[in-house]
């Protein structure tokens, strides 16, 4: 039975509809989705690992198991190692803020007295002591969470969500993978079918390349930086490298906002330029490493997403969504960025981009008369 091919409108109408419908029950949902989506995370993230042990004749279901519990361990394992330092470096930090306000408001002195003879009014003593009286409001940010979670509410209800039905998605994600796929394979249609496969090979790649690549190299980045900068005496040594680690998914960035942060540290610590210069060195060593091995190593050659849309996608998602949003934002922005050039493409292939320059219609040539023939005269 032959199927009539369908028009491009109902194509738009049919993936509209279902884009609309993703979005509405994402809106809807969001309070719930959580674990789901962390789940789902950690599934894509180890596929590959339970795959290798299927291949080695290990069925899916242990092999499962046997990877989810190996990768929980190593993970509440280094929350429970790192928190106590995080905290304590946290208040340690914010006892010392207003030490450091103060010094910075001795080194601005000169500039805000000549500010005080163009502006007039300008008053040194109610700056500092404004600096003072909300220097502690960053810093609180992040003990605000682990005094919530002493405190009980709505935020140990969630953390509690999702470290129960986070491994049970995740286990179940991981055990049925090739159902899955073969399930949402048959729900394709079918006109579509190898378009939309090579669209999601894609798709794959490019998160591939951030979620099992970047991360890895961030988590160990992150270790490296803070282990070097404790051994090196830096104050919040560890803390400043861990998040300079974690902030490097977006390359560049965390090393260099940790290399900011560390020297200026540095300064107001020692005040020696020897010691400023070893903590900017570990910072050079580290891009070296990471540029030269773990980046080639972990990642490879494959496509990842820009940086930039990487950072633009992480700030709309949280915005929107929340903590949520931020865990939605790569694949829809890997999802965004492969749309997006399929069909620039398929614009490049059009007949209005190739029929720009439309040439002027060439007039007729006129019609020849017949020749007709003469008569001879005898």
């Amino acid at each position: 039975m032959s199927v009539k091919p369908l028009k491009t409108s109902t194509n738009l109408i049919f993936w509209g509809f279902t884009a609309v419908a993703f979005t509405a029950c994402v809106f809807i949902l969001k309070s719930a989705l959580l674990p789901f989506v962390l789940g789902m995370a950690v599934a894509y993230f180890l596929n590959p690992v339970v795959n290798k042990l299927g291949n080695m004749g290990l069925a899916r279901g242990p092999a499962a198991m046997v990877i989810l519990v190996g990768f929980l361990i190593v993970v509440f394992g280094f929350i429970g190692v790192v928190s106590p330092i995080i905290y304590r470096e946290i208040s340690a930090f914010s006892k010392d803020l207003p030490e450091y306000i103060e010094r910075i408001m001795a080194m601005l002195a000169p500039l805000t007295e000549r500010l005080d003879t163009y502006i007039g009014g300008t008053d040194q003593k109610s700056i500092e002591d404004m600096l003072k009286s909300n220097s502690g409001s960053a810093v609180n940010a992040a003990k605000f969470v682990f005094s919530k979670l002493a405190e009980g509410g709505q935020a140990v209800v969630d953390m509690l969500s999702v470290a129960i039905f986070m491994p049970i998605v995740a286990y179940f994600m991981m055990k049925e993978w090739p159902a899955i796929t073969k399930w949402a394979q048959d729900l394709m249609p079918r006109h579509s079918e190898e378009t939309i496969m090579n669209l999601l090979k894609e798709i794959d790649l490019k998160l591939s390349g951030f979620v099992r690549g970047q991360i890895s190299v961030a988590v160990m980045l992150g270790l490296i930086y803070a282990i070097a900068l404790t051994i090196a005496g830096l104050k919040y040594g560890f803390m400043i490298g861990l998040m300079s680690g974690l902030l490097s998914v977006i390359p560049m960035v965390g090393s260099a906002v940790g290399l900011v942060v560390s020297v200026a540290v540095a300064w107001f610590q020692a005040g020696d330029l020897i010691f400023v210069g070893i903590i900017a060195a570990i910072f050079i060593a580290g891009q070296l490493l990471e540029g030269n091995f773990l980046t080639p190593k972990f990642v490879g050659d494959s496509v990842g997403l820009h940086p930039l849309w990487v950072f633009f996608a992480l700030l709309a998602g949280g915005s929107l969504l929340g903590v949520l949003g931020m865990f939605l934002a790569v694949p829809v922005a890997a999802v965004i960025g492969v749309l997006v050039s399929f069909l620039i493409y398929k614009y490049k292939q059009s007949a209005y981009y190739l029929d720009s320059e439309i040439e002027e219609p060439s007039k007729p040539a006129p019609k020849k008369r017949a020749k007709t023939g003469t008569k001879t005269k005898a």
